[in-house]
């Protein structure tokens, strides 16, 4: 069969076309911003890529138009799509029908770390042998690709392993279907990580996602397991909407906790109140260890000992774009990171912070998500930044000013609105030693090189 992607450069989309890819379809796509990773891990792939949405696109014929969420009404491959009458189905039906039907299905939800989280827990059951295919919003780095297709188990070379794990997005699943994309999943296992509002341009309010999320709580089956984080309101709302399904929660005063954190990253895992081991590995930070209590729980779920998805988290290698070292130029230290909401920009600041003590953080910051665009969280902002020494905010095409938005933190903060007086304030700005934390959901217009590369011109 062949399948022509619209919007095939998302994170969930290009993870669709590579299991497609996988398992045997003709694949190609479009698509109007194409970057790294994930441009090429489709061409690595062997995955045809065309830039834009031109009509004429419809002339490749395929069997099948799969829709990304990113695709509106007005799209001029779209109308011309609806105007022949040809055959299109949403990238999370696509997904339901064609790899989910029949596996067991482990999703991972929330507001933060769904994409870490996932990579956790698709690491413990491939160290575990247990070989899953997986679907996941980042590259993790243990796999080096955002999905694959269930493989043969370590001990049955025969069979194909029955278990995927997913990143369960409450984003809409496209124009024609307005319904969160975990709703189709059908999850036995579902790891509910945190829920805060976000995706203010299609949420009015918390309560509304919270019916989302209740909607796949839904849809998990008494012989599954919920796993929750015990500290979130908000998750305790949504299970007491109505649950048919077994719930361990993680957290303070819960079945799962983590204690004991050392400076270095590690941490005991506690079930039940009972020793289970200890976590020894590189990544800091509360939210990683909750992500890794998830995990963990998730994981025994399906089997794999305690013992053994500590053992796999030693090993684990973090994903992509998760506090990722770009470079090192004289002595400084140039990272990217993903977060652009104010708590995941809080949380890495303070990961940071507890790496490199009292050196000083650089943090730059593009808001470039559509809830940051509508500039709903402009005010949580400066709270969000108080752990940085100096910050440079990129304030171009945004619904809002950036820099009144700022004032709070005005003595240590600028905004710009143009890319090379960025970098060039930014460097200007650098002592040896220092560690320039770099966060947004897009490309930023390869501004990590850019520093980079002006820090290596500098004398």
């Amino acid at each position: 069969m062949h399948i022509h992607i619209l919007g095939i450069c998302g994170t969930f989309m290009g993870g669709i076309a590579v299991l497609a890819k996988q398992a045997g379809h003709r694949v190609t796509g479009c698509d109007a911003n194409v970057y790294p990773p994930m441009s090429t891990q489709l061409e690595a792939q062997g995955i045809e890529l065309i830039e834009g949405f031109s009509p004429e696109q419809t002339k490749l014929n395929p069997d099948i138009y799969v829709i990304g969420n990113v695709v509106t009404r007005g799209n001029p491959l779209m109308e011309e799509i609806l105007n022949q009458g040809l055959p299109y189905i949403s990238g999370p039906q696509w997904l339901a029908e064609n790899v989910l039907q029949g596996k067991w299905v482990l999703a991972v939800a929330g507001t933060h770390g769904k994409t870490t989280s996932s990579s956790m827990l698709a690491w413990i059951l491939e160290y575990a042998g247990l070989a899953p295919g997986f679907l996941i919003g980042g590259v993790p780095e243990n796999f080096g690709v955002s999905a694959r297709l269930p493989q043969h188990p370590k001990q049955d070379a025969k069979s194909i392993s029955p278990f995927f794990v997913i990143e369960a997005d409450e984003y809409d699943t496209a124009f024609f279907d307005k319904r969160s994309k975990f709703v189709h999943y059908r999850p036995r296992t579902a790891v509910l990580n945190n829920l805060e509002f976000d995706h203010a341009d299609i949420f009015e309010d918390l309560s509304v996602i919270e019916k989302q999320f209740h909607h796949l709580v839904r849809t998990v089956p008494q012989n599954g397991l919920i796993v929750s984080n015990g500290k979130e309101a908000s998750l305790k709302r949504v299970i007491n909407k109505g649950c048919w399904t077994p719930v361990e929660h993680f957290g303070t005063d819960a079945d799962w906790q983590a204690v004991n954190a050392r400076g270095n990253g590690s941490f005991d895992v506690f079930y039940k109140d009972k020793l289970q081991g200890r976590v020894t590995w590189d990544l800091l930070g509360e939210h990683n260890r909750m992500n890794a209590l998830a995990s963990i729980a998730a994981a025994r779920h399906v089997g794999v000992s305690v013992e053994e998805s500590i053992a796999a988290l030693g090993e684990f290698k973090n994903v992509k774009r998760r506090m990722e070292t770009k470079g090192i130029v004289n002595n400084i230290t140039v990272y990217d990171d993903f977060a652009h909401h104010p708590t995941a920009i809080e949380t890495t600041i303070a990961g940071l912070r507890a790496k490199v003590g009292a050196a000083r953080i650089l943090a730059v910051l593009e808001p470039r998500s559509n809830t940051m665009k509508l500039g709903v969280m402009k005010n949580a902002l400066p709270a969000s930044l108080k752990q940085a020494d100096l910050v440079f905010c990129y304030g171009a095409n945004l619904g809002w000013d950036a820099e009144e938005a700022l004032k709070p933190i005005a003595n240590k903060a600028k905004t710009f609105d143009d890319l090379t007086m960025l970098v060039q304030a930014i460097c200007n700005a650098t002592q040896s030693g220092d560690h320039i934390l770099v966060m947004s959901n897009g490309g930023f217009g390869g501004v990590h090189q850019k520093i980079l590369d002006t820090l290596g011109r500098k004398t």
